[in-house]
């Protein structure tokens, strides 16, 4: 996205779109993350239904605990109800497995949770922040999603990842450039065991390259190999001398025995890659 954008008059019309289709709800419970779709969802049903909003965010081993400070404080700053509901993925049989459909048995739960949670707070319609984008990877969450009813306004009103942060930039949000992020799981091959141990050694790794500076990035876990994954912007960085001894040594503190450098570079949804070789 060029930081310079500005949103033109369609795109403003198409926001107009998306706060009349949340109106139409009544009343609605966002999934928040506080990343930057749901982060821009729950700011536009707070315009169009104003207190008929809540906000629920997951916290489980596989959402780091800075994500869920970030949704806790934005919706203090908002003046928007927020609840924390716990979700026990590694308690759902066959998720530890992490079988092709992993992505499935974690949002039936979350959701299925979510949904009593709003039908108790008498709120009428579920919703969640999953953009056009989205239609052109393997998500097999988003079937859950089909089956339990639960809204995505932003795929409905046709929203692609750059025009929510070109608006979100424009409204003023933190999350306008922030980079994206997906569920601590999402680092495991599939078919590898995932557990709360080495979500923790993720977690950490990612931190430490946050806390280096670097924009945009994952640390995939192939066992006890760290294959990391940057923008290619950003490979000289991570290639200069004081930056490759720090970050080999804070992995091999946390865990590994090998860290690689992905020479693809930073990409969403790489470990669905392998599931073109299989049937």
């Amino acid at each position: 996205m060029n930081n310079t954008d500005r949103p033109d008059d369609r795109l403003l019309t198409k926001y107009e779109e998306l706060k009349e289709y949340l109106r139409s709800l009544e009343s609605v419970v966002i999934a928040f993350s506080s990343g930057v779709d749901s982060t821009f969802l729950l700011y536009a049903a707070k315009e169009a239904l104003g207190d008929k909003v809540m906000a629920v965010t997951a916290s489980s081993c596989s959402f780091p605990g800075r994500e869920l400070d970030e949704a806790k404080e934005y919706c203090r700053a908002q003046n928007i109800r927020h609840e924390i509901v716990v979700s026990e993925e590694l308690k759902i049989e066959g998720f530890s497995h992490n079988p092709k459909n992993r992505c499935y048995l974690c949002k039936r739960e979350l959701f299925e949770k979510i949904r009593a949670l709003a039908d108790r707070e008498g709120f009428k319609e579920v919703a969640e922040g999953s953009n056009l984008d989205d239609n052109g990877d393997y998500r097999p969450g988003l079937t859950a999603v089909a089956e339990l009813g639960i809204k995505s306004p932003l795929r409905e009103t046709g929203f692609s990842k750059e025009e929510i942060r070109i608006l979100s930039k424009h409204f003023g949000l933190p999350t306008w450039d922030k980079p994206s992020f997906a569920c601590l799981a999402s680092r495991f091959p599939y078919g590898e065991e995932i557990t709360e141990g080495k979500l923790g050694m993720v977690d950490r790794a990612e931190q430490f390259l946050m806390d280096l500076g670097f924009s945009q990035f994952r640390v995939r876990i192939h066992g006890d190999v760290a294959r990391i994954e940057i923008v290619p912007d950003e490979f000289e960085k991570l290639l200069r001398d004081d930056i490759r001894t720090q970050v080999y040594a804070r992995f091999k503190e946390l865990g590994f025995s090998y860290v690689a450098l992905d020479l693809l570079g930073y990409r969403t949804g790489s470990m669905n890659e392998t599931l073109e070789n299989k049937s």
